[in-house]
């Protein structure tokens, strides 16, 4: 196997203290040869300096002062970068043991593999894993806004190439708060499909409370449909029929799937499947 491809991680960080290390760790315990591993803060005040300068002898680069926000942050890293393979990791956020060995092996025995995502997978405050979602890498699901259930590309598990990088203009947008990396994946699919695997990559952890992806989950997706839209709009006339029928298809799905449910409820067969309360951190049923 070859591991030589070198890979550019970003971390932004502001307040994130609480996390930061592990998150840190995560990336740098993987003892990859070949890594690039770089962190952004925004001027934190909460000790995540003294966490950073604690790994800076590992760190390709890294540095803290005020900025506007998570995006420019994270375009600030990748400017600093040179890797061959990119991605980037908020500072709550974890990576599976060994998962970049995975990921130079596949890039460098796949070519034709611009950009990959690995089986989404989420946390706990405990970082145990709680939870693994489907994956969701066609652009048409997409276009035809089937994300409004809540399932979109793991951003913690999603990493491609620089060139696809370059082509797709080289930088996360700013112009949206929230939905950054919604909007660079639009732009990814605008020249490559999306590639996925079962392999665990990154995982995405779920907080109690102070987590922005929850608090503006309703301003993420209103961005999100946003960008589709303009998106949609670029189309031509046949790709636009193909995207109102995918979406009545789904319609008819997001029905069947819910009368399931209903049938589930009303039949108590709910009891038998437990799942995992974010919100009281403990493992319940529905009886």
């Amino acid at each position: 196997m070859n591991f030589v491809t070198k890979i550019s991680i970003i971390t932004p960080n502001f307040n994130g203290a609480q996390f930061l290390e592990e998150t840190i760790l995560s990336v740098l315990d993987q003892n990859y040869p070949n890594l690039e591993y770089i962190v952004i803060d925004g001027g934190s005040t909460d000790g995540s300096i003294d966490i950073i300068r604690k790994y800076e002898s590992k760190l390709a680069f890294w540095i803290s002062e005020p900025d506007k926000g998570m995006y420019y942050a994270i375009q600030k890293g990748f400017e600093k970068s040179t890797g061959e393979i990119m991605g980037w990791i908020n500072s709550d956020d974890k990576l599976i043991e060994k998962s970049l060995f995975i990921l130079a092996e596949i890039f460098a025995g796949n070519t034709q593999i611009n950009w990959i995502q690995g089986y989404p997978t989420v946390i706990d405050e405990l970082s145990r894993i709680v939870l693994q979602r489907p994956h969701r890498y066609k652009r048409e699901q997409f276009l035809s806004k089937a994300f409004l259930d809540g399932n979109f590309i793991q951003q913690e598990s999603t990493y491609w190439r620089r060139s696809l990088w370059e082509l797709a203009g080289a930088k996360v947008s700013t112009e949206y708060k929230y939905a950054g990396d919604f909007e660079l994946w639009t732009r990814f699919f605008n020249f490559d499909k999306l590639y996925i695997t079962n392999a665990i990559i990154g995982s995405f952890r779920v907080r109690k409370s102070g987590q922005i992806s929850k608090v503006f989950y309703k301003e993420y997706l209103a961005e999100c449909i946003e960008i589709i839209n303009k998106d949609y709009e670029n189309l031509s006339v046949f790709a636009k029929i193909r995207i109102v029928g995918l979406r009545i298809i789904d319609f008819v799905n997001r029905i069947t799937y819910y009368s399931k449910i209903i049938h589930a409820i009303v039949a108590k067969r709910e009891s038998r499947f437990v799942r995992y309360d974010f919100s009281k951190e403990e493992f319940v049923t529905n009886k």
